[in-house]
């Protein structure tokens, strides 16, 4: 299935949005005329996402319940089949235009993942695409106009969208031909070259959401897609901390380093189950899991994860946290070994290595994630839909443990988080949760249609008030928004291209 095109933004967006949206667009072509002096010919746009359940699970092998949003990424394209360079340039004045050149089939680009610069994020999705496509053409020179409205660093998946927004217009101006789950895989991938060890949620939301549908998202043994319709009575409300947690600064003491918790955590636990008697190496929970229930029929996978959650408490027993050696040792590694294969690439910054705390967390939360589903299924399967109340209730207590969890086990809030969500909670919202990677950035909040602007009031009086004083109406409206399940990445060809 290739990414659908379509000539009507009405197929994207809400109703509510379209006159924004198309204003939004006109400005975009307006300004890429003036800057190149031609029209785009076309459009593309990947959206953010809000991760409903399921938060630092997918790199465990686990799968996640997130829905796109309407804040998005959107590059308007003209091709030049006379040369090979890249311009780019961006609507918010303080991302300076970028220039660059293809560099030929073994190289595509230099990427210098040391440094913070916000080009480095469409060079991802230019070189992951011209590397994987199965067609090797000479790319087409490029010139590129990027406007986001997902704010950076507020965990909702901003980087995902430029990288699947990249990728998706490399795709389109040189007719690769790659399928949406190609798109997804390279996305991932790609996302890696800036330093990041993504696990696979954001760009898997931002390529196949659909409208109106939460996405379960499955890794293993294969990435899988499939919508889940939400409660009818559901709604939902983004609140961004304002504090920034982008991934490049914060990833070797936090993103990165959980990657590597998580990972020598199942080493460790697949050691004192199986020994050497296995060929592969198994490094996430989820392998370890399907392995030890491999011949145990008639167990379901919520029972699989309590289960699991003994075994963690039997194998991984140093609470205090392990060092490396330590790790190395209970993993029957060498230290060396283990410092080569998960922390070079991707450097990490810490004393000691809290591997019970993040097991607990991941195996909890991947059995949040399958009560959720369960309790939407059963919801969507009752035809007189009379307890919706209740429904949303039992949704919102799962969202209120995911972020409790999250907040002690896997340590990944801070204490704007926590008062954002505590001050939904007691203005009618059944759930607040932090979502994305955490350590600031964004909370979402489940309510009904009726209290969405009573919610969003008192969070604007209780936190923006008193800690951003100075913030204008407008500034507030793109803090704290209303959001709806969104489709995912579309080309758009709706417009005069002369």
């Amino acid at each position: 299935m290739s990414v659908p095109t379509v000539d009507s933004l009405q197929s994207i967006y809400t109703n509510a949005s379209l006159i924004k949206q198309g204003e939004r667009y006109d400005t975009v072509i307006k300004q890429f005329n003036q800057i190149y002096g031609r029209f785009p010919e076309f459009i593309v746009r990947s959206p953010g996402r809000v991760n409903l359940i399921g938060e630092h699970i997918d790199y465990s092998g686990y799968g996640v319940l997130p829905m796109a949003i309407e804040r998005d990424v959107v590059q308007a394209v003209a091709t030049d089949a006379s040369n090979t360079k890249v311009q780019i340039a961006n609507m918010n004045p303080k991302y300076p235009t970028r220039t660059f050149e293809y560099e030929g089939e073994e190289k595509v680009v230099t990427i210098d993942s040391s440094s913070l610069e916000w080009s480095n994020y469409f060079k991802c999705g230019y070189k992951g695409m011209l590397e994987s496509s199965k067609e090797k053409v000479t790319p087409k020179g490029m010139s590129i106009l990027v406007d986001g409205t997902v704010p950076a660093g507020s965990g909702l998946s901003s980087s995902a969208a430029f990288v699947c927004s990249s990728a998706l217009a490399v795709i389109t101006a040189n007719q690769l031909g790659l399928s949406k789950q190609e798109l997804t895989e390279v996305a991932i991938v790609a996302e890696r070259n800036v330093g990041v060890n993504s696990g696979g949620m954001d760009q898997a939301a931002s390529v196949f959401a659909e409208k109106n549908y939460a996405l379960y998202v499955e890794f293993v043994p294969k990435l899988k897609t499939l919508p889940v319709q939400l409660p009818s009575g559901a709604s939902f409300v983004i609140a961004h901390t304002l504090v920034t947690a982008d991934k490049f600064t914060s990833g070797p003491k936090h993103y990165n380093l959980r990657v590597v918790e998580t990972k020598m955590g199942a080493r460790i636990l697949a050691h004192c189950l199986f020994g050497n008697k296995l060929d592969v190496v198994l490094d996430t929970y989820k392998q370890v899991m399907d392995e030890y229930f491999k011949t145990k029929q008639g167990i379901s996978e919520q029972d699989q994860l309590t289960q699991m959650l003994t075994l963690v408490d039997r194998y991984l027993t140093n609470t205090t946290g392990y060092t490396v050696k330590e790790m190395a040792d209970a993993a029957g590694m060498v230290e060396n070994d283990v410092v080569a294969t998960y922390m070079t690439r991707f450097p990490v910054q810490t004393d000691v290595f809290r591997l019970h705390q993040r097991a607990v967390h991941v195996l909890t939360e991947a059995r949040r994630v399958q009560q959720f589903i369960y309790i939407c299924h059963q919801h969507e399967q009752d035809v007189n839909n009379t307890n919706n109340n209740d429904v949303l209730k039992q949704l919102g207590d799962i969202m209120n443990s995911s972020h409790e969890s999250c907040a002690t086990s896997f340590d990944c809030s801070c204490p704007e988080l926590d008062q954002v969500c505590n001050v939904a909670r007691q203005h009618g919202a059944f759930g607040a949760r932090l979502t994305g990677a955490g350590w600031g950035g964004a909370a979402v909040f489940l309510t009904t249609p009726e209290n969405v602007p009573t919610l969003i009031q008192a969070v604007k009086e209780q936190y923006y008030h008193k800690n951003f004083p100075e913030f204008s109406k407008d500034q507030l409206d793109d803090a704290i928004f209303p959001t709806e399940p969104c489709r995912g990445a579309t080309i758009f060809t709706g417009f005069d291209q002369s």
